[in-house]
């Protein structure tokens, strides 16, 4: 009822291309018309799906409003297009309108198709195969760096100890850190992992692109200062621009080759496979010129 309500109100207020009561409620099996643009009707199911149900009664009828204004608005120049634009053009269209819709059922169809019967699992030794064989054309654009660092607030006071134990880091030390860490503002202890310099940089604004060879070098301990904290960091390994990127850094991206590869073999088979059954059930077949 509510919904009717503001439709009527908004067709009252604000339609003005249409004068026939008969347009605004026009009954097609048992659907409820609110306009009329030539032979093209809308309805009113073709609203509910576009109405915010936390609008006003107000802000609803205006909503309404435009809303049939610009249909109407789209229909109207459609028309006028289609009697206006020179035969050629029409046909151009029309050819880029269906090659569009064909595609977007095609597009579909396939998606579905490749999520139920394309195997996305990898296995560590697909990795490793891939990775031997393309590993040159993983050369690293940027310096990575293996690294645990702590920034401690400006006042701490057992700094050089937590300097000892991020240098030693045995598991003692480890254990100490751990212990202590809600008075530090961030730690990282996972050394085993491959971080981008731009990465490391950003947490620790002491650190430049300007100054990093000097700081982010193999086996090199910094401390560094500013006005928001005291940063301290131990470099445990670090390659540099060109060389080849690890396994572990660029594993997300092999995955996501072989997946695609595997998604596009699994495509090129279902089309010869409809291509040869179309074929044998004579439902396609290619005539020769003679």
């Amino acid at each position: 009822m509510y919904l009717k309500s503001f439709l009527v109100m908004a067709i009252v207020i604000g339609l003005t291309l249409f004068t026939s009561c008969s347009y605004l409620r026009e009954e097609e099996k048992g659907r409820t018309a609110i306009a009329r643009v030539g032979e093209n009707y809308l309805y009113e199911e073709d609203l509910a799906h576009v109405l915010n149900g936390g609008l006003s009664k107000e802000d609803s009828a205006s909503f309404v409003t435009n809303y049939i204004n610009n249909w109407a608005s789209k229909r109207l120049l459609l028309n006028k297009s289609r009697i206006n634009l020179p035969e050629e053009k029409l046909a151009e269209f029309d050819a880029l309108v269906e090659n569009y819709r064909a595609d977007l059922y095609t597009s579909a169809y396939k998606e579905a198709l490749v999520a139920q019967g394309s195997d996305t699992a990898i296995t560590k030794a697909q990795l490793e195969s891939f990775y031997e064989k393309e590993k040159e054309n993983f050369k690293l654009k940027e310096k990575l760096v293996q690294i645990r660092f702590i920034e401690l607030p400006k006042q701490f006071l057992n700094k050089e100890t937590v300097i000892e134990k991020l240098k030693n880091f045995d598991e003692a030390d480890v254990a100490y850190l751990d212990s202590i860490g809600v008075q530090f503002k961030k730690l990282n202890f996972n050394d085993s992992i491959w971080i981008r310099a731009s990465r490391v940089i950003d947490e620790i604004p002491p650190l430049t692109l300007e100054n990093q060879d000097k700081y982010l070098k193999k086996s090199q301990f910094f401390e560094l200062e500013d006005a928001l904290g005291v940063y301290l960091a131990k470099i445990t390994d670090v390659l540099q621009t060109n060389d080849i990127a690890p396994l572990s850094f660029i594993e997300p991206t092999i995955k996501q080759v072989l997946i695609s590869r595997r998604k596009l073999d699994f495509i090129r088979k279902l089309e010869t496979e409809i291509i040869d059954e179309a074929i044998k059930n004579k439902e396609f077949e290619v005539f020769d010129d003679e």
